[in-house]
């Protein structure tokens, strides 16, 4: 099998226990009117031992499901919220 998945993204919740609510942002050029759009999806991840907070920048990975609606978790704090 190939490798899993990773999105870079910023914690927006950490309201819940293990479970942080992380927003993405893709930006890309319009293929016809080449505006520079931003797409945003925020996504459930795990979070084993709760040590990120909100806007955090964290890598996340996909993994099988662990609740209805989480299907990944997070790997790393790339950076902490100042």
């Amino acid at each position: 099998m190939g490798e899993r998945k990773t999105r870079e993204g910023v914690v927006v919740s950490d309201a819940m226990q293990k479970t942080r609510v992380v927003k993405i942002e893709r930006v890309y050029r319009h293929p016809r009117y080449q505006r520079v759009v931003r797409v945003a999806k925020k996504l459930k991840a795990h979070d084993e031992a709760n040590e990120s907070r909100v806007g955090d920048r964290v890598l996340v990975e996909e993994s099988r499901p662990l609740s209805k609606e989480k299907r990944w978790r997070i790997r790393k704090i790339l950076s902490r919220a100042s």
